[in-house]
Order: structure tokens, then sequence, then C-alpha cells
């Protein structure tokens, strides 16, 4: 009896030192972080930037089954106990004493404790004691209610979502707030275990989970907080196809650029910093279109037999709003998670309109005529600043006579250009780049961003470094004649019912309306018979009404990058490659690709830039340019008499016209046309064949002079058959999705899904990879279109209680 007593007294006075010692500690650091979500500018998510994936609810907003069915699962006695179970305790330890499955006896209480003060490691006896005694002491300073309020904020409840309304989103699709009893039971029954008890995880999970459904809804009845009624009406609830993150590592890019573009502060930011962001649960709408997006991310996408670093970006711009409807920073954040879009590449000739509008503002007309002879010295250009003057050379030692600027513009000629830029001045070329929207340096070397373009002779050929953002903002404000807005991602952020951002969409005239329309109607030149021709083919609603385009290629000197920036008045978008080996920390040549023998902005670039556009203008009405009447060419005076000298004669540059043209779409052999000096000349015939289709080449295979207009046949299709066949569009916006969705909107399209299964390192389960026939094909009514499936990694993995398994990073 003494023993006893003795023991007894020794417990009672350990339990009594740790009520003194152990007091309640403060609340974890996660557990009040919410994840901000991402949306397009139609409210469909684009995905989340989040520490932890939590959206917090008060217990008002919530049903009463999502509690009741928590307390009837995991605690009946939690209104009436303590805090902590002694008959649990005294069963669970039992058991483990006696050999049976270690078991646990925490209430609704510990578990909240361990969740909000704790934080969830590996359980040992003192560890246990510790937390009921901090269950104790908070059943003391809380009420019930605050309790279960904090605890359904903060339970883990797998696919990586913390709290109700989080995993009703994950599982359901929607908001706890709408949640049923047969949803509560759902989630309530898989607490212990909800990893493993996910139906995603096989047919033992998916019988597990049900299982604990029916236990759940059972011991509802029998608390009393449903009917029997009730619990025969409730049907096993539809699970939704988990999607990890984002579901797809290319939205990665928009969700870092977001990140980015808040935390900068004043108009042009919010001054959010990322660990705000990351935990304060806000909603951000962005600029981003879904269907551009789309488009942007199937034109992008590169050719097999492209170089190992070789990288293709791409900016659409609102001209009017600043609003970036489409960014393409590359195909895989995972693998690539340098965004190209804001990597710096060599400007190259997208420069010389900035030259042209200094030009133009000193009162400097396009028929201004300029001799382009190929190795000119001007004086001044230099390729050391202490060196000697060198020659200029035009792209193909080509030399073109005296030349007016249009059609220098057109054509690209360097040495114009240098001789423009010497009359105007290099530091004015450099300060209307900087007028035009490319990023200007500060003295700050934590916002210092961009590089400087120097006011040497040089700039006009932009050998310094911009970003495709940088020059898709500098040719919308020509696009917009002159206005210059501020580049967006995001439309708005709200917390809550608050607007705590809206993004700027002002603007500022940075130019006089006259000149900005003359150096449009010098970029439309380039379209319509320059080094962009493959532009020219950009269609209007109909078909067949070409669309105003204006724009300019640029290829820098080692092709080390190749752009073509280019505009509508209702969009602007440039398209860039760039080739930089990340293993060297250099730029190289960028190895041609798709059949192209140099990369050069009218090849691939011009390309892309005009089957992107299709898509995207597809029913965007066709707006004109401001009308722009050159000056007439000034009148020819008097000149010396010619001298008795004898004048070299110009050697006339012959070229091969291409072969292998007929047969392709005219698009493509325009710009193959272009690419070797000539000037395709479209000739619609009646013909059976599809519509577009070249059928002829003129002097197919022969030497011509360079800059000799070829005749093209082009079938109108007209003699086809016209067989009266009912045709729809794929529907787009399918990518990225979760597959019950895109068969939804395949079947709503009369079109008939076809799955096919694939393993996926980067795209979560039951998200569809990829679309065939692809996005916004037209396909007759009835059409199989398949969907290619994420089925996860390949190989699976072992099911883990371990949360971080859910997913990682901020941009999931």
């Amino acid at each position: 009896m003494g023993a006893l007593l003795t023991g007894t007294s020794l417990v009672a006075g350990v339990l009594l030192a740790a009520w003194v010692s152990v007091p309640v500690p403060n609340e974890l650091g996660t557990v009040r972080s919410e994840a901000t979500t991402v949306y397009y500018s139609d409210g469909k998510p684009i995905g989340k930037i989040a520490a932890q994936n939590r959206t917090i609810l008060s217990l008002d907003e919530l049903p009463p089954p999502v509690t009741q069915a928590i307390i009837a699962s995991e605690d009946q006695s939690f209104q009436t106990h303590m805090g902590i179970n002694p008959l649990g305790i005294v069963r669970a330890a039992l058991n483990n004493v006696t050999g049976g499955d270690r078991q646990g006896a925490s209430t609704l209480t510990q578990q909240y404790v361990e969740n909000y003060y704790v934080g969830v490691e590996y359980a040992t006896y003192a560890t246990k004691l510790e937390e009921a005694i901090i269950a104790l002491k908070v059943t003391q300073q809380q009420s019930k209610d605050q309790v279960l309020e904090g605890y359904v904020n903060t339970i883990y409840l797998g696919r990586g979502a913390y709290g109700v309304e989080a995993a009703s989103q994950a599982y359901f699709g929607k908001s706890a707030k709408k949640m049923t009893i047969s949803e509560s039971a759902f989630l309530a029954g898989i607490i212990p275990n909800p990893t493993y008890w996910d139906p995603r995880q096989g047919e033992a999970s998916a019988a597990q989970a049900k299982n604990r459904w029916e236990r759940t809804l059972n011991l509802m009845v029998e608390q009393g907080y449903i009917t029997a009624d009730d619990r025969n009406a409730a049907t096993y609830p539809k699970v939704i196809e988990y999607k990890q993150g984002s579901g797809d590592n290319r939205t990665a890019y928009l969700l870092e650029q977001v990140a980015k573009e808040l935390s900068k502060p004043g108009p042009e930011g919010a001054d959010i910093s990322e660990e705000r962001l990351t935990t304060g649960g806000y909603e951000i709408h962005t600029t981003i279109d879904r269907k551009m997006q789309a488009a942007a991310v199937e034109t992008m996408k590169l050719p097999d037999d492209a170089g190992k670093y070789t990288r293709a970006s791409l900016t659409s711009i609102d001209p009017q709003t600043g609003e970036i409807k489409a960014m393409y920073g590359g195909p895989d954040y995972s693998k690539y998670p340098t965004n190209a879009a804001t990597f710096r590449a060599q400007g190259a000739s997208t420069f010389k309109p900035f030259t042209l509008i200094g030009a133009l503002k000193k009162g400097i007309p396009l028929t201004t005529k300029y001799d382009s002879t190929d190795g000119k010295v001007i004086e001044g250009w230099k390729q050391t600043p202490d060196g000697p003057d060198v020659p200029l050379s035009n792209f193909d030692n080509d030399s073109f006579g005296w030349i007016d600027l249009a059609y220098a513009t057109a054509q690209s000629v360097n040495v114009v250009y240098g001789q423009l830029n010497k009359e105007i001045g290099a530091d004015k070329t450099a300060q209307v780049a900087y007028d035009l929207g490319i990023s200007q340096p500060d003295d700050n070397p934590e916002t210092n961003d961009c590089c400087v373009i120097r006011d040497n002779l040089a700039n006009v050929l932009g050998t310094d470094y911009v970003t495709n953002v940088d020059l898709a903002h500098a040719y919308s404000t020509i696009a917009a004649q002159g206005y210059r807005t501020t580049p967006h991602l995001v439309a708005r952020v709200n917390k809550g019912d608050d607007l705590v951002h809206e993004g700027p969409t002002s603007s500022e005239q940075m130019f006089d309306e006259e000149v900005m329309a003359a150096a449009t109607y010098a970029l439309q030149k380039v379209v319509t018979e320059g080094s962009g021709i493959a532009a020219k083919e950009l269609m209007g609603p109909d078909g067949y009404t070409r669309r105003p385009v204006a724009g300019k290629t640029g290829s820098s000197q080692q092709t080390e990058s190749a752009w073509f920036a280019g505009f509508v008045p209702q969009l602007t978008t440039v398209v860039g490659l760039y080739q930089y080996d990340t293993d060297q920390n250099q730029y190289q040549q960028v190895q041609p690709f798709g059949g192209y023998e140099w990369m050069t902005g009218g090849s691939w670039p011009a390309t892309a830039w005009t089957d992107y556009m299709a898509k995207v203008t597809e029913g965007m009405e066709i707006e004109a340019f401001p009308d722009y009447t050159p000056p007439a060419p000034p009148e020819p005076t008097e000149s010396p008499s010619p001298t008795n000298s004898p004048s070299p004669e110009t050697e006339v540059e012959m070229v091969t016209v291409p072969t292998g043209l007929v047969g392709q779409q005219y698009v493509a052999a325009a710009s193959a046309l272009g690419g070797a000096t000539l000037v395709p000349e479209q000739v619609n015939v009646d013909s059976d064949q599809p519509v577009g289709t070249v059928l002829s080449v003129e002097n197919e295979g022969q030497e011509v002079e360079s800059g000799s207009t070829i005749e093209v046949e082009v079938s109108n299709g007209s003699e086809a058959e016209q067989e009266e066949e009912e045709t729809t569009t794929v529907p787009w916006g399918l990518t990225n999705q979760d597959q019950a969705y895109a068969e939804d909107q395949l079947e709503n399209a009369e079109l008939i899904p076809v799955i096919q299964e694939a393993p996926s390192d980067t795209v979560a389960e039951g998200t569809v990879i990829e679309v065939d026939p692809g996005e916004g094909e037209e396909v007759p009514v009835g059409s199989e279109v398949t969907l290619v499936v994420s089925t996860g990694p390949e190989g699976g993995g072992d099911p883990s209680d371990d949360p971080s398994d859910d997913g990682g990073g901020i941009f999931g």
C-alpha cells in the first residue's frame, strides 16, 4: 500500500510540475496563412501562390453538417469533455501496452492544439502529455466554438489542402459553404489518413473512403445530427480529379510574373511582398485572355530539330490599355525556370524604328534618300571607342542604290540607318526608345533590372539587350499612335470584399500623332513588300480580306536573336527567339530549324506571329491605321555635270527562286520567297485544291535578280466539291483542364471525346496534356477529338500522409 501511495504521489507530482511548466504557446506562424488564387480574365483559375493552401472561414459561414460530421466521426463527447478524454487515454494505453496496434487518444481539442500551437511531428508519450496539458488549458481559455473554428481551418485533409474550405475546393470543386451532408461525411471520414484514403490512390483507398463515409453517416444518425431518412437519402459524393497546384508548369511563368508585378512599389505595383502574397488569401484577377494564352502555348512550341538552348517568347498587349493578354515564357517552368519573355537578348533591327521616329520628330521626311551602298564608311562608326572608322555592311552584303527611308525600313538597310543615326544623334535614338517604353535604368541596384541603351551609332542596330515585354511595350506605343500605357498582368486584387489594387490603364501622349502615322506607314511597308512579308497573310473575319499589319523584323549580327514585332490597331504582339547556353553562360547563334537556312526575324518569328495572330484575331473586326500620305519627293536640283572619269557598273545580284513550294500554303511560300530577297505576288485562280494552296511559282528554280516580283498562283477553292458538311470548332482552353470538364466542352460542341492516357512528371493526374485536332481547329460535326490525359508520374509512388507529398513551391 505504501508503495502504491508513493507511486501515486510521484505521478501527481510529475503532473503538477508539468501543469505549471507547460504554457499555452503562441500560435504557429502558418495557421492564419491563406492561399492567394490567380485567375484568367474570364474568371477561370490559373493557379495558386501559397505557403499553405488554405482559405479561412468562420463557423457561421459553414453549413451545420460540416462540423457535425467532424464531431460525430472524430470526437463524440467534444461538447462535454474538458479538452481530453481520460477514458480514451486509458483504452489506448491498455491497447498499446498489451501489444495491440498503437492507438492515439486525441480529442478534437488535442488535434487543434497540435495543428494550431505545437506542429505535426512524431508523437512520443512526452509530447502527448504536453499536448494534453495544453488542451486542458485551452479549454479553460477558449469556447468550444473557438476551438472548433480553429480546428476546421487548420486540419490537413490531403491534396495539399489545409482546412475545410480548401479541401472542399480540392475534392468537390466548390466552396465549403455549399457542402452537403454527404460531402461533409466524406471529408470527416478521411481525417485520420487523408492522403491514403483519397480515392485517387486506387481501389483499396476508394473502398476505405466509402466505408469511412458510411461510418460517419451512421454516427451522425446515432448522435442525432441527421435523421434516418437523411441517411437513406445520402448518395456517395462525386470526387473530382486531383489537379496538383496549377496543374501545368507552363502557367508558373505567369504566376511568377504576377508576384513580381505586385511586389513593385508605386503606381506600377501594389507593394505586396512575397510573404504577404503567399499567406494573405488574395484574389488576383489578371488581364490574361485564356484563348490567347492557349494559342501562344500552341504556336510557340518549337519543333524537335530546334537547338537544346533555343528559347521562344511571346507577349501580346492591348495598346489602348497596356493589358498583357498573353505571355509565353517557356514550355515547362520546372525544367526552364527563366521566363523567356523577360530574358534579355539583342534587340537587333527592331531598334531601327526608334531612329526613324527620332528623324521624323526632327522633320526628316520618309522621302529623304540615302546612299545604301554596302561597305560604306560612316564617320564615327567604330568597332571600338578609340579605333578607326570601319565599313558598315548590309544584310547579305546587298546594295540598293539611293533609296528613301520608307524603302530602307522595308528592306532593313543597315547603311541607310547608320547614316540616319549619325544625322539625328545616337542619344536621340536611345531617348526615343525610353519614351516608347523600353525599360530605363535607375540608380537603385535592387530595382535596376535593365541595361543601358548606349548612345553610340551602333545602337540603331539593336546591339543592346532588351526583353520581349519591353519591345511589346515600345511597339504598343507606336500602335497607339504615340500614347504610352503601362504594361500589366494584374487587373485587380481583392481581399474579401475589399479592393486592394487596380492595374494602371491610363495613357500619356509621348509623340505627335503625325509622326506616329508616318512611322506606322513605313512599318506597313515592312509587311507588304519587305522582310516581314509573311505577316501580309493575316486575314480578317471573312477569310480573304487582309488586315492592315505593321511591324519590324530583327536579326542580330551573329543571329543570336531573331524577332518579329508587329501590330494591328487593336493588338501588339512580339515573337522572339534567342539561344543562350546556360551551361557556359553565353549567347550562341540560333540553330536553324524547321527547314530554314538562317533564323532571321522574317523566318520562323514572322511566320509564328502570323499563325498566332490568325487564331487570336478570329472574329475581330478589321480596323484601319490612321490615314497617311507621304510627302511628294523633293524637286531635283541642278547637279554638276558628270566628270569624264568612268563609273563602275553596279553588279546585279542574282538569286535562285526557291523550289518545292507547290502544294504548300501561301504564307509558307511567301516567307520562303521573302527570305530569298524576292517579292511574292499572290494570284488567285479557280481550283479544286484547298483555299490558299500554292499551284505554281513563277521562274521556280531559275536565277532572277534580287528584289524581283514573283507571281504565285494560289487556289481560291472555287472548284472544290461544296459538300454541305456542317463544321464546328474544337473549343479553346481544354489543355490544363480537368478531364471531365474537357469532355463536357467537346460534347457541347457536338464532338466525340476519345481518351488517351499518358504518364507525366509535371502534369497532374486527370489533367488534359494535349488535344488532337488542336484547340481552335475547324472540324466536321461529330468528329473524334483525342484528349491525352495525364496518369501522373510513371511508376506512381508510395501513399504517404506527409502533406509535402501533395505539392510544393509558392507557385503550386
